[in-house]
């Protein structure tokens, strides 16, 4: 497949265009040299793209690198110091980037939240936390109560250790809130629907007193760790649909 064809496959689920208040570029942020024309054969997958992430993709052999945090944010910047070093890493190799963010986070099949919504066996699902109009997350009800310990291990991948635990509310949780990543203050909106735990990546010192005094338990996964999930995703489904190659580069942040 081609660079054009595979923006189009993955728009095809993805929808960016239904994220227009997303500060990420989505889709294509770096093309290659023949984006009509050239075959791409295989796709690498990370959270982050970054000089470390451009050169694993290049040694694994990949044209292509699929990220969930790319390098373009709102406006233009200059392309020098870590800029240009980061995109050099991409144009020197004739490799493409492709992004996506709050589209990945979203999304139903193959989103962040509704990927960690599925470890946990989450039903009577339901669209949950909005931010700049945009619905990110997902809430629904375990089918088990568990212990603020129990729905860490559950939540995270094998191996994998929370940020923190904040066990503030019952012991026994019954209904859950998740948005990966930075989503600390989506905590309010937790308590607003009356949730027993929130799930997210980071946690902030100021928002750790209202989680106390409301009494809702939190656990902050990691950023990076309650995202790789997404990028999985695409990639075992990219994989199964297409035949194309594909590699998941692992590099954790450990925030």
């Amino acid at each position: 497949m081609t660079l054009i064809e595979l923006d189009a496959y993955f728009n095809a689920f993805l929808q960016k265009e239904r994220f227009l208040a997303d500060p990420s570029r989505n889709g294509i942020q770096i093309q290659n040299s023949a984006p009509k024309t050239k075959q791409i054969t295989k796709v690498a997958f990370a959270v982050d793209a970054c000089v470390a992430t451009a050169e694993a993709a290049v040694r694994a052999g990949a044209q292509l690198l699929f990220v969930h945090h790319g390098l373009f944010w709102g406006g233009c910047e200059p392309l020098t110091g870590q800029v240009y070093e980061r995109i050099a890493a991409f144009v020197r190799h004739d490799t493409a980037l492709y992004a996506s963010h709050i589209p990945l986070d979203a999304n139903h099949e193959v989103g962040n939240n509704y990927g960690l919504a599925r470890r946990l066996g989450l039903t009577a699902l339901e669209p949950f936390a909005e931010w700049h109009g945009m619905t990110i997350g997902v809430r629904g009800v375990l089918p088990a109560p568990l212990s603020a310990e129990q729905l860490s291990q559950q939540v995270l991948g094998a191996g994998e250790v929370p940020l923190h635990i904040l066990p503030f509310g019952k012991k026994d949780i019954r209904t859950v809130g998740i948005v990966s990543g930075g989503a600390a203050r989506d905590v309010e909106q937790a308590v607003a629907a009356g949730l027993d735990a929130y799930v997210t990546g980071e946690f902030e010192h100021e928002r750790y007193h209202f989680g106390k005094e409301r009494r809702i338990t939190v656990i902050a996964g990691g950023h990076s760790q309650t995202e790789t999930v997404g990028v999985q995703l695409v990639m075992h489904k990219l994989a199964k649909e297409t035949g194309l190659e594909t590699v998941f580069l692992d590099v954790p942040t450990g925030l």
